[in-house]
């Protein structure tokens, strides 16, 4: 394991909604955090040199027979240890404190008052609010141990031992709802626990260059590109690593944006001078789309004709044993493929659960342990131009899950063009930075319109905007009414075949972003 994991925070993840957002928070502040599952080994842990470890919550209770498992010798280990909500009762029962099944739990916000002299709570308001969600409760601390923070109905807040070597909070730091939640996590990362901030997007860029070098060998690499930041920066990292022994490969499946395949060419080619070539491979995955309305199926039949696609490409450019792809972490967390068990496929990703197994090449996937914003501050790193830095997030599958029901070339020209107005009114009206990701999405509903003193019966198109920081939960943008309105018009007199637009006002959760 490289320098640049060293240092750094172990969060074992018992199950909470939130453990992603604890990894968020930490790596804001330049250290490093990697989630792994409970029952991991302690030599395990041991091995990444971590200068602390975080219990995440959960949903279980310590009393249950099914709560999970772990290994009690973490509780041996001479380095900080911080247990949030289910954390805290489980260090509670572990060094013989009190927990009491509760009969009434704490949800949603909450005031504290706490000890401020303890490092943890420096510089935090008395008073000030905090998110809560449990049911189990803390009646009793271990002994030795200190209350340091109690909530306004006078249930423990928060406690540390004597040794100043294990402290536990019963609400949630890590959620935006906890005012001073930022302070807290900074005061446990560098007060207390001494962590090294090296986690940089200059610093990434040297651990992966060597890492791509090792794994690769004298190697060849065909580098999957589809025209968003994640493979753009995949794309050129490999060149930055191995140069010409990297070939960037785009393969227009027919389900890109208006124009989005030349645009990546010239990104990629002219401004950082990557080897790319570029191959329409739409009639392949079409065909094997035809008839299919089922979106799991969708991104599998996708994920798989990608591989033969570039197996077919590959052996007529030469050996290459290798397949370097835009993977991120929340690709791997929503297809299932966690550190915990308890994790649930929310949809497979055509690059992680689509995959088939008996593929010819070996994956290369540098940004895999990477949140979105991440990548982004590694793609101006690696001098990507600035539009293509900020484009937002684009689907592998492309417009396979943004066309609900059946795909044909008729449907996806619709897509294409309505959703170019859509991008280009909101370039016009200087907005499309402060949202995370906008799309277009054709609806198998059609409806009465009338259009010249005619009857229309024609498309219902959906509109999609949502602002976010990592994918991991989004909230709807609230799009001025003017803005709307543009848009709307714009696509109906513009895009034969739709005569009516709808605006999406659902959050993640408990939406997901993209409608399949």
């Amino acid at each position: 394991m490289n320098n640049i994991h060293h240092g750094g925070v172990v969060i074992l993840d018992f199950g909470s909604q939130y453990t992603q957002l604890i990894t968020r928070r930490i790596r804001e502040q330049n250290v490093y955090s990697e989630i792994l599952s409970p029952e991991t080994s302690v030599a395990e842990i041991e091995s990444r040199k971590p200068k602390a470890v975080i219990l995440s919550g959960g949903p279980a209770s310590v009393f249950a027979d099914d709560s999970p498992q772990f290994d009690p010798n973490i509780f041996q280990m001479d380095i900080p240890i911080l247990g949030i909500c289910y954390g805290l009762q489980l260090l509670a029962h572990h060094y013989n404190g009190k927990v009491e099944p509760g009969t009434k739990g704490e949800y949603g916000f909450a005031k504290i008052h706490h000890n401020n002299s303890n490092a943890l709570f420096d510089q935090v308001e008395d008073g000030s609010q905090v998110w809560l969600s449990h049911m189990d409760k803390v009646t009793d601390v271990p002994e030795g141990w200190s209350v340091l923070a109690e909530s306004s109905n006078g249930v423990v807040a928060a406690m540390s031992s004597p040794d100043g070597k294990r402290y536990a909070t019963q609400f949630h730091p890590e959620v935006a709802h906890t005012t001073f939640g930022e302070t807290i996590i900074n005061n446990f990362l560098f007060k207390i626990s001494k962590c090294d901030p090296s986690w940089t997007a200059g610093n990434f860029i040297q651990d992966q260059v060597q890492k791509i070098q090792e794994q690769v060998g004298e190697g060849h690499v065909l580098c999957g590109v589809s025209g968003g930041v994640d493979s753009s920066v995949v794309g050129a990292l490999l060149h930055k690593a191995i140069g010409d022994r990297s070939t960037a490969v785009l393969i227009d499946h027919g389900l890109l944006r208006k124009n989005e395949a030349v645009q990546c060419v010239e990104d990629l080619k002219d401004g950082l001078g990557v080897n790319i070539q570029s191959f329409d491979e739409s009639e392949k995955f079409l065909e094997k789309l035809s008839g299919v309305e089922d979106p799991e199926r969708k991104r599998k039949i996708i994920g798989e004709q990608f591989i033969r696609s570039f197996e077919h490409i590959a052996s007529g450019i030469g050996k290459m044993g290798y397949l370097a792809q835009g993977t991120l972490y929340p690709d791997v967390i929503e297809s299932g493929v966690s550190h915990s068990k308890i994790a649930h496929v929310i949809k497979s990703h055509h690059n992680v659960g689509g995959l088939p197994e008996d593929m010819e090449f070996e994956l290369v996937e540098p940004l895999r342990e990477l949140f979105k914003d991440e990548v982004r501050k590694v793609g101006r790193e690696l001098g990507l131009p600035e539009d293509l830095v900020n484009r937002h997030p684009f689907p592998g599958p492309g417009l396979a899950v943004r066309i609900i029901g059946e795909i044909t070339k008729e449907r996806i020209a619709i897509l294409q063009e309505a959703d170019d107005i859509y991008m280009n009114c909101l370039h016009e009206a200087g907005i499309y930075d402060d949202i995370w990701q906008a799309f277009s999405v054709l609806i198998p509903v059609k409806t009465v319109g009338v259009m010249g003193d005619q009857r229309t019966y024609e498309n219902l198109l959906g509109l999609r905007a949502v602002t976010s920081s990592d994918g991991m939960t989004a909230d709807w943008y609230r799009m001025p009414d003017d803005v709307l309105s543009t848009i709307s018009n714009r696509i109906v007199n513009s895009v034969k075949g739709v005569n009516r637009v709808v605006y999406d006002v659902t959050s993640k959760p408990p939406g997901t972003i993209e409608w399949e």
